[in-house]
């Protein structure tokens, strides 16, 4: 439909309703001479009388009394509609879809927003968790989080947690009678607990840093996972070299349940970040999650 023919309506439904052109104008903002013509070209267009007129009042005509009933319930929903959503851009509501690893869930989004999201009953928040790196934009998400490093550069990062350091770490029950690794290449004559990256369905290779120099190393084992705490749990267990955050499993080897191996090989990584594609028109919602989740050093 035109544009003008939904302009002409509202102005029919806005005379219809006053049952007076000088309300009616009044109420839109125009001269009655202007609503008038308005009122005679849709009529015109219609090849119908809409409304019947006298010196005293204005009433619709048969034909403009269905089409009153016709349209003003849709301007009225259009209408509810668009107030909704002016209040959405003033209060914080509204549901805010996140994807993120299983690790940054436990350790960063939900020790913060659980601190947060009571202040605010409106919001809503889910999380997915998901291991591989999910497009947020065709499954519909507001946001992800990813290490700084795998963050697409069109896309706004904002930085929820410290430096993150990934380790190799083994229990002593495996360790025992074996050579441990000296260098990351070593790891290939071991039984090593693998992660899945779900989103591609390939291994992930094994990272390693020393003095500038970068190592890949692709590792076999008997047992596969799609996330990082059953890979750590399996490690506890005996069952072959894990690598896992360090912030993950520094307990277990405070206590000595795990062993870190090649401890000068851990790459650090620039720490988790919070990504979405734009900067403008985010939702009261959106913004809150945002600063809550914000790293701030010494926090």
């Amino acid at each position: 439909m035109p544009r003008e023919d939904i302009s002409d309506l509202v102005a029919f439904v806005a005379v219809a309703n006053e049952r007076s052109f000088t309300r009616a104008a009044a109420r839109m903002g125009v001269s009655q001479s202007a609503l008038s013509h308005t009122i005679r070209k849709l009529e015109a267009r219609l090849g119908l009388r809409l409304l019947t007129r006298t010196t005293r009042s204005v009433s619709p005509t048969e034909a403009g009394e269905r089409l009153l009933v016709t349209v003003a319930p849709r301007f009225e929903e259009i209408e509810a509609g668009l107030a909704a959503l002016r209040d959405l851009s003033e209060k914080p509501s509204g549901t805010i879809r996140i994807t993120a690893t299983e690790h940054a869930t436990n350790t960063v989004l939900w020790p913060k927003l659980a601190r947060v999201l009571p202040l605010y009953p409106d919001i809503k928040v889910e999380i997915i968790i998901d291991q591989g790196f999910t497009d947020i934009a065709a499954h519909q998400f507001d946001a992800g989080v990813r290490l700084g490093e795998d963050v697409e550069k069109d896309m706004i990062a904002v930085r929820i947690a410290p430096d993150l350091k990934l380790v190799a770490i083994a229990a002593p029950a495996y360790l025992a009678g074996r050579d441990r690794p000296t260098i990351p290449q070593n790891l290939t004559a071991h039984r090593c607990i693998n992660l899945r990256l779900s989103t591609h369905g390939g291994l992930y290779a094994w990272e390693f840093e020393k003095n500038g120099q970068f190592l890949r190393v692709r590792v076999d084992g008997q047992l596969t996972f799609n996330s990082t705490p059953p890979i750590v749990r399996a490690a506890l267990a005996g069952f072959g070299i894990g690598f896992a955050p360090l912030d993950m499993v520094q307990p277990h080897l405070d206590t000595g349940e795990l062993i870190e191996l090649l401890p000068d090989w851990s790459q650090t990584f620039t720490g988790f970040h919070l990504y979405y594609p734009s900067r403008h028109q985010n939702s009261p919602a959106f913004r809150i999650v945002i600063d809550a989740l914000r790293y701030r050093v010494g926090a």
